[in-house]
């Protein structure tokens, strides 16, 4: 009878310390909770392989911002292949005297020659931009200042774009105020660099580099 309680006694015991191992397999923390991510540098190095670290994904951000519908400069090859298409009417100009507007205006057609453009006559119904200019001309002192605006517009009458800007030259005749009185100081030279500057911002417009 002894012999027997002494079994099962022992077996009872072995029983115990089998559960009690099998229980610390079980209970392990490490077993049944995730790894502290939060709190484990060790961790955190494995999270990152999965999960995007805030750094590079800003900067794929920013290379996708960068890269994305920024449109590609325009080549020599494309502005010419515009210019090229272009056919440039000019209206009558305001403001300036005769004088002043025949240099003017025959520069606008060399000018505009030299960049490719055709220029249109003002019957003709081919014209893709019309070219409108205003003046007007002060005299100070010994100097002259010219002031233009251009605005570019299409066959249908809307306006596309506006040239403006001035230019001061010594003046060369007695012209002392604004009027028609200042554009008898204003050199042919002066009208010139005035239509170089604006056939160069229309060229510069229809290439897409204007601001």
């Amino acid at each position: 009878m002894r012999r027997s309680h002494v079994t099962t006694v022992s077996l009872l015991v072995a029983l115990a310390l089998a559960a009690c191992t099998n229980a610390k397999d079980v209970l392990e923390p490490s077993a049944i909770t995730p790894p502290a991510a939060s709190t484990q540098p060790a961790t955190q190095g494995s999270s990152a392989a999965t999960v995007p670290a805030p750094a590079p994904s800003t900067a794929a951000t920013a290379t996708t911002t960068a890269g994305a519908p920024a449109a590609a400069p325009v080549t020599s090859a494309q502005a010419a292949a515009i210019l090229s298409k272009t056919r440039l009417q000019i209206a009558p100009i305001v403001g300036a005297s005769v004088e002043a507007a025949t240099p003017l205006t025959a520069e606008l057609q060399t000018r505009a020659k030299q960049r490719g453009i055709t220029l249109a006559g003002s019957q003709d119904q081919t014209a893709t931009h019309v070219l409108k200019g205003y003046f007007s001309a002060m005299t100070e002192g010994k100097d002259t200042t010219v002031i233009y605006v251009w605005d570019v517009y299409d066959p249908s009458g809307n306006r596309l774009h506006r040239i403006n800007g001035q230019m001061k030259a010594p003046s060369t005749g007695s012209g002392d105020s604004a009027g028609a009185d200042s554009w008898k100081s204003v050199s042919p030279a002066t009208m010139q660099a005035i239509a170089d500057q604006t056939i160069d911002q229309f060229a510069a417009f229809l290439s897409g580099k204007a601001s």
